[in-house]
């Protein structure tokens, strides 16, 4: 009897549970790291098998590098801290192409493109910190061979701007000609999984859905989904708002996801971002 391929998550987030679902319903044999006994409470409270890696100890990097040697495939949705990419140095001198891997990074690394379009075969450009930090880690990253995935707005069950109007958010910021690209969680767990099934794919691949939307458009649509009233519009003052909020309205870019269809073979469940919330809705009335 074949035995069932293998994928480890590194990191355990909001995606990387999405993605696990996908892949156990698939028939992968999936596990993921946990620094704490919490999160290693709920990462086999899914099913998933726990693997203890601390990066930051000499034991947990060791054990990681084991972990990624034992599984077909890894895919890190760790983001990088101060000091660079926290998973990376574990992994030195890893032999290219004995494990597929993966890393999961942000549309940010593009920068401000002025509202025009951004495309994979074009050099990041970052424009923020974090950002800078995310280009830095993803040349670590496909030094080892690693397929980058740069991931637009995520949202999903209980990530949504649904959820901000029913926890009593009444108003958004408007900013002529600005736009964000999004993503729904699960349209991110199938790309990953279209990835997987085709080794011959590398590179890089923007996640984004087909509609790049300004926020409002977005907000007062959820709105009318809940059927509540039209949130209060106010023109965006960046001295309002936290730092991280107005960097992310400081650039304006749309993001071109023709490539990963087309090398991929990858469909969006939620080309829009009102089919993604009209999803998110009516699996909350299945329950």
């Amino acid at each position: 009897m074949t035995e069932p391929r293998s994928c480890l998550l590194i990191g355990y987030g909001y995606v990387a549970r999405a993605t696990a679902r996908q892949l156990l319903a698939a028939g992968w044999r999936v596990s993921a790291t946990a620094r704490s006994d919490e999160s290693a409470a709920g990462v086999a409270a899914d099913g998933v098998s726990v693997v203890r890696a601390d990066p930051a100890a000499a034991d947990g990097r060791a054990a990681l590098r084991a972990a990624v040697d034992s599984h077909d495939a890894a895919i890190s949705s760790v983001p990088p801290g101060l000091h660079g990419d926290p998973v990376l140095p574990a992994l030195e001198g890893l032999a290219p192409g004995r494990t597929w891997l993966g890393y999961l990074s942000t549309t940010g690394v593009y920068g401000d493109r002025q509202g025009g379009w951004a495309f994979e075969w074009e050099a990041p450009a970052p424009g923020e910190d974090r950002s800078r930090a995310r280009a830095q880690a993803e040349s670590g990253w496909q030094a080892l061979g690693a397929r980058v995935f740069r991931l637009g707005g995520i949202y999903g069950p209980g990530r949504s701007v649904l959820d901000r109007i029913r926890a009593g958010e009444r108003s958004v910021w408007v900013k002529p000609g600005q736009v964000f690209g999004r993503i729904h969680a699960d349209d991110i767990a199938s790309a990953l999984m279209a990835a997987l099934e085709r080794p011959q794919a590398n590179g890089v691949f923007n996640l984004v859905d087909d509609w790049p939307s300004d926020q409002a458009e977005v907000a007062q649509g959820a709105a009318v989904l809940l059927n509540e009233r039209p949130l209060e519009e106010r023109t965006f003052d960046p001295g309002a708002v936290s730092g991280m909020l107005a960097s992310f309205y400081r650039e304006c870019r749309r993001v071109s996801n023709a490539r990963a269809k087309a090398a991929l073979g990858w469909r969006l469940a939620y080309p829009h971002w009102k089919a993604g919330l009209e999803a998110i809705l009516a699996e909350e009335k299945a329950l």
